[in-house]
């Protein structure tokens, strides 16, 4: 661009054209895809018919993990090589804020979709309203109150008095994951993993605190601890599932209740693990090739912030999911 006589301009680097996109966008849809169908299939298919969804899950978040791989080598080797501009450095950390606000619209259409069941649609199943005027005729004696422990279907005696709608049996769990009361605080798995990811935000900080002066032994120490936290994380919330599923018999057939409980903690817990895969890439790329200065340090604090947007979401869960 000197050449041409800009040389009062920035040099701005265009990389060549990839398909990086597009093959992220396959992996992407096959990921998704696969989900869908095996959810789908574990409802309402044929116990003993075995089908392809889970391998076309596997295969698609493969193919979409070694996307992203490569795709984030490539940048990280651009950067290391000088590529990157003040304006490109710019560029990335506006794409990174639009990232984060995608994935607050999607969790804010998932906490829509939550309020819309509590304060509509199975109170209009109950009766209440105009628009529940008539459903007395379809669902007898069912009452709403949240957590909804009482299926519409188990009001009226089961699917067999359904008079329409005969898509699946959907019984109420035993026991709730609501909050049950301070006597039990400590034996409340929620109460541990907000204690958890609420002291990862905390350490995470830290981390880029040392980081800021320069101190790479303690910013490895602090990252480290976090990455720990949220691998303590995930594993709680395996084990919250299995008592769910084992002791209170609380599953995606389990109505309205179970289906929303399992897709918003479900999605925040995969936020999670994808979060810290992302802060783990971050500490082994400082420990084994010496990345990161106080200066230039984007993948770690684009990491940070997604961190800390796991977070809160995670404490509006606890609001709406497991208290109130």
């Amino acid at each position: 661009m000197a050449s041409q006589g800009n040389t009062g301009h920035e040099v701005y680097y265009v990389p060549e054209s990839s398909k990086l996109a597009v093959c992220a966008t396959i992996g992407l849809v096959l990921t998704i895809f696969g989900a869908a169908s095996g959810i789908n299939d574990g409802t309402f298919g044929d116990p003993n018919e075995s089908t392809n969804s889970w391998f076309i899950f596997w295969v698609g978040l493969a193919f979409f993990a070694a996307t992203l791989f490569v795709w984030f080598k490539t940048a990280i080797t651009e950067h290391l090589a000088g590529k990157n501009s003040a304006q490109l450095k710019r560029s990335y950390v506006i794409g990174m804020q639009w990232f984060i606000f995608s994935e607050v619209m999607f969790f804010f259409a998932f906490f829509l979709a939550l309020f819309y069941i509590r304060w509509f649609a199975a109170p209009w199943l109950a009766g209440e309203g105009d628009a529940g005027r008539s459903n007395y005729l379809l669902w007898g004696d069912f009452s709403y109150s949240w957590p909804l422990m009482q299926t519409p279907q188990d009001a009226i005696g089961g699917v067999a008095n359904q008079v329409m709608a005969n898509n699946g049996v959907f019984s109420g769990p035993e026991r709730s994951m609501a909050f049950p009361g301070f006597g039990e605080l400590f034996k409340w798995l929620p109460f541990y993993n907000t204690v958890i990811l609420l002291t990862s935000s905390v350490t995470v900080h830290w981390a880029h605190h040392a980081l800021l002066h320069d101190d790479r032994k303690k910013f490895h120490q602090w990252l480290t601890v976090t990455v720990l936290l949220g691998v303590v994380f995930v594993g709680l919330q395996i084990l919250e599932y299995y008592e769910a599923y084992a002791h209170y018999g609380l599953t995606l057939e389990t109505g309205v209740y179970g289906t929303t409980f399992f897709m918003l903690t479900g999605f925040h817990g995969f936020h999670v693990a994808m979060g810290m895969i992302m802060l783990l890439i971050q500490l082994l790329r400082s420990v084994m090739k010496g990345h990161f200065t106080k200066d230039d340090h984007f993948g770690f604090a684009a990491s940070s912030w997604y961190w800390h947007f796991v977070d809160v979401v995670w404490i509006f869960l606890m609001l709406v999911v497991y208290i109130f």
